[in-house]
């Protein structure tokens, strides 16, 4: 795919909204709505983050997933989690060579550009720690040596929030190394109609093969090195610092959010301005990605969980509460 990299720097959002738009309507051929999602995935990828899907079997999160990498011209793989999955089925293992009377390093499948980890949530905790290291750090190391994961690397991760029996709970500490955790909905009546008349006379979802790559590795270098240039004021800084900080002091929270929640409003405000045509942050920016940053960082008193609240109800009534810098 040949891309050039050479704009004028006015032409350079410009270049940068047609290739996201390119992606979203290659996306759009298999995935009806769930367009804030779509933008969200997008603002993890390019931001260099992690995304994780909450939501009940069947409204499309691994579809969607799939179609994303497919947009992509990078190597995608899936893993399904299980019980009885090992840190090497996911990492992979050293195995020895008898003609040559030495280990070699056989890589897992978290060896890719995009990895999508179907139903985090069913392997213990021990599998699940194998991903601290290549989430945070983008390497990994076995037997002493480090192996580097080429550019880009990127997990989405999806788990049910309904079903309880046979998973394990995502630790703190797993779970802040996601830049977002996105929580879908069900369609709206018009979208489901939309849905059943795509695939009407298409059971084997083969409108999914009509998905073609759009955007290279280049393109996402390209698009990496425009988000840094994207200006934000000193006091829309301050907002941010303001709003997790909110969330520290607040009566209804347990556990506050953490610095990588400040740099991760930081970076996905810059994204999505850049998504969005513009060469700087604005307070909106800021509030779209607030609730996905924060809502898995933060945890509930046990007073306001019996209540029925949610993260994102404390989340918004901070962003309420706070004066929107202009």
């Amino acid at each position: 795919m040949e891309t050039n990299l050479h704009f004028q720097s006015d032409d350079k959002y410009v270049r940068m909204n047609q290739l996201i738009l390119n992606v979203k309507n290659e996306i759009h051929k298999v995935v009806i709505g769930q367009d804030a999602m779509i933008d969200l995935l997008l603002v993890g990828i390019v931001s260099g983050g992690h995304v994780l899907l909450e939501g009940v079997p069947g409204i499309a999160k691994t579809m969607t997933a799939k179609s994303l990498a497919k947009a992509l011209d990078i190597q995608f793989n899936r893993i399904q989690f299980t019980p009885d999955l090992m840190p090497t089925d996911v990492l992979g293992t050293s195995i020895f060579n008898l003609k040559t009377s030495e280990f070699q390093f056989k890589k897992g499948p978290i060896f890719s550009n995009v990895v999508l980890i179907d139903e985090i949530n069913r392997s213990p905790a021990k599998t699940q720690a194998a991903l601290f290291e290549v989430m945070e750090e983008k390497q990994i190391t076995i037997d002493g040596d480090t192996h580097i994961l080429h550019f880009p690397f990127f997990v989405i991760a999806t788990q049910n929030p309904i079903e309880q029996e046979g998973t394990y709970k995502l630790p703190e500490a797993q779970l802040d190394r996601f830049i977002f955790k996105i929580k879908m909905q069900y369609p709206t009546l018009e979208e489901e109609k939309q849905i059943l008349h795509l695939f009407k006379n298409d059971f084997k979802q083969s409108k999914a093969e009509t998905i073609q790559p759009v955007l290279s590795v280049q393109d996402l270098s390209f698009i990496t090195q425009v988000i840094e240039e994207v200006s934000i004021e000193s006091h829309l800084i301050d907002y941010i610092a303001a709003l997790v900080l909110q969330t520290r002091n607040h009566p209804d929270l347990y556990l506050g959010a953490s610095t990588r929640a400040s740099l991760s409003i930081l970076k996905a405000s810059k994204a999505l301005a850049a998504m969005r045509g513009r060469n700087f942050v604005i307070p909106e920016d800021i509030q779209f990605v607030a609730k996905p940053v924060m809502n898995h960082r933060i945890v509930l008193s046990p007073e306001k969980e019996m209540e029925g609240a949610t993260p994102e109800d404390i989340i918004q009534s901070i962003i309420e509460k706070l004066e929107i810098p202009r």
